[in-house]
């Protein structure tokens, strides 16, 4: 596990740490002529050789495979991603390099990954409250509240491409973390928060069919999150 981070802190501090946005925009402009992306690559040797003491007589190939591995999968991001799929390349760049880091550490070290001990019943029951609380939620609000369809009479043209949904997941994991940390209060503190940035919609729409639409979309999000909540506590104390 040491091993591993190590190399997952070499990985931070060379992808996030110390790249700078201009590096980022130079690569993408320039690829495989850019000396943004060589200057990347050699500090994240660097890094490696630091982070492992610089035993190359130990760690010679993993250092070589890491960096090797690094510099093509960025190479490929760069000529295969555009301004619709780089969000989607940027998940994908970051997995691919935790996996080899993965099979480098399992190299060395050896990990060994037994299925049992992921599948637990607990693991089980917390997956199944995240898909809840989550994907669950949102399609049960979304057919509650679509039997009311009222019309703001302001433009939503400035909001953002499924903003809503995503401030619903949010807000829902939130209010279950706080329940099953037993943080009550903070739920309080949430809904505060809410309620003054939607003030402004509210007030500005002078619409009252479409703050009563928001009030039941809000009450549900958080009524559905709660119970959620302290069911999965229940369980989770019970089994």
């Amino acid at each position: 596990m040491l091993l591993f981070l190590k190399l997952l802190l070499a990985h931070i501090l060379g992808d996030f740490v110390l790249q700078p946005n201009k590096w980022v925009k130079n690569k993408e402009e320039n690829k495989l002529k850019s000396s943004k992306l060589y200057l990347h690559t050699g500090i994240h040797a660097i890094l490696l050789l630091i982070l492992l003491e610089f035993k190359l007589n130990i760690y010679w190939l993993g250092i070589l495979v890491i960096v090797t591995t690094h510099f093509l999968i960025d190479v490929i991001k760069l000529y295969f991603q555009n301004d619709k799929t780089k969000r989607n390349w940027f998940f994908i760049d970051q997995l691919l390099h935790i996996i080899v880091l993965i099979i480098t550490t399992s190299i060395y070290q050896g990990l060994h990954i037994e299925l049992a001990n992921i599948f637990t019943q607990q693991n089980l029951l917390l997956i199944v409250a995240l898909l809840l609380v989550t994907n669950v939620s949102g399609i049960i609000i979304k057919v509650f509240i679509t039997q009311w369809n009222p019309e703001s009479k302001t433009n939503n043209d400035d909001s953002l491409a499924k903003a809503g949904r995503y401030i619903g997941i949010l807000e829902r994991l939130f209010v279950f973390t706080f329940i099953v940390t037993n943080h009550w209060e903070a739920i309080g503190f949430l809904v505060a928060a809410k309620s003054v940035f939607r003030f402004g919609d509210l007030t500005s729409s002078k619409d009252r069919k479409l703050t009563e639409y928001i009030l039941i979309g809000t009450l549900l999000s958080f009524g559905l999150a709660i119970i959620i909540g302290i069911l999965y506590s229940y369980l989770l104390n019970t089994t």
